[in-house]
Parts: C-alpha cells; structure tokens; sequence
C-alpha cells in the first residue's frame, strides 16, 4: 500500500507534515522476533514509527520501539499492531499470516473468538488513523452524540462518506464522513443504535461541518 494517503490523514487530521519513521534496525529487531513481516507494516513503521503525534492518541500504537519498553509484549505470539487504551483488547496480525504482504487483522480480546476487525493491514490503517484523530481535533464539542436514523440520513445527504471502515473495536462497525480534508464524523454502528463525535484541525473547517451537524444528535 502507497503511504500516500495515510501521510494526507497525518497531515490534515493531525497537522503532521513531516512524519517521522523507525530505522531499518529497529524493524530488523521485530523481524528477527518472528521471522517474517507483512510488508505493509514495515512501510507504515518506516514512515511513522517516531512520529509523536501518533502516540498522543486514544488508544496506542504499537511500533518496534516498544518491544524492547513494554514487556506484556512478550506474552504474544502474534504480531501487535494497536492497544486498547486499558490494554483490555489489541488489534494483531497472527503470526501464520506474517509472511502475507497485507494480510487481515483480527481482535484479540483474552481467550474470546478472534473477531476480524479488517480484511487487510492496509484497511486496518486507513480506518484507525481516521478513529483515532476524532479524539485530538483542535476544534470539537467534545462530547458524544446519539443519531438517529433521520440525522443519519441527513449526514449521508451531505457529508462524503469515506472508504475506511473499521469493525468490531468497542462497536460492531465505525464509518467516517467529512466534507473538507482537515475535518471529521465517526459514527459508530453499536448494532442498530448509533453514536458519534466529530471535529475539525481548523475554526474555518468546524464551522463547514458545524452547518451540517448544527441540531443533529442528542449529547450523552
């Protein structure tokens, strides 16, 4: 996958133009571990494996520097990509699927069934990136919404709807909308009811969306 469009989310959701990547001896590091690594993880490493902005996020991101810093690390046989916030649950690509260029991830939540959170790396990136910006926008209410399906079929009208989706963290589906670059709506599918937040990087980007989101929702 071209980092092309992940670097775009960095830059306008983030307000990163100058990511920072890990060195070819730290993947090295992770590649020794196991063997073997999806290409599409050592290029998303090599663009932002240092990039600051990333680990001041909801939830952390796990790059090479952290397997020598956090030790419950070890405890996994497979290879760890995100960690829930109170490392109740992780997203991971297993270790039978290392040697696949892009292959699925899947939740690992304790002994549960793995539940697919995406069908490859590359999609996994694309929507936790846009998730995990929701939560850092400069400008937001900074609370949570309850929609209905009218204010949904409002947003639909309006909004564009991003490719990304992201399944099965915390919610059975997450979907994304915006209408400039630099802002964002998650609306978060939790099996018929739905939830959301949204934000903007610029005033001028807020009060665009602000004109379609202005009476939709109830705050929780």
């Amino acid at each position: 996958m071209e980092m092309t469009k992940l670097r775009e989310i960095v830059r306008t959701l983030y307000g990163v133009a100058k990511p920072q990547g890990c060195t070819e001896a730290e993947i090295d590091g992770v590649r020794e571990r196991f063997g073997a690594l999806p290409a599409v993880v050592e290029d998303f490493w090599r663009t932002f494996g240092h990039t600051k902005r990333l680990n001041q996020c909801q939830d952390d991101w796990v790059f090479p520097g952290h397997y020598s810093k956090w030790k419950w690390l070890e405890e996994h046989d497979d290879l760890i990509l995100l960690n829930e916030n109170q490392s109740v649950f992780q997203a991971c690509v297993q270790r039978a699927d290392l040697a696949l260029p892009d292959p699925p991830v899947y939740l690992l939540e304790g002994p549960s069934p793995r539940l697919l959170s995406a069908p490859t790396v590359s999609s996994f990136l694309e929507a936790t990136l846009l998730y995990e910006a929701v939560f850092q926008l400069e400008y937001s209410p900074e609370e949570f919404f309850e929609f209905t399906e009218a204010d949904l079929a409002v947003i639909r009208s309006r909004l564009t709807k991003r490719p990304a989706l992201q399944k099965n963290w915390f919610v059975t589906e997450t979907s994304f909308y915006s209408d400039r670059p630099d802002n964002l709506l998650v609306v978060m599918d939790m099996g018929g009811d739905y939830q959301g937040l949204y934000g903007a990087n610029t005033q001028e980007s807020y009060a665009a969306l602000m004109e379609v989101m202005e009476g939709l929702g109830e705050p929780i």
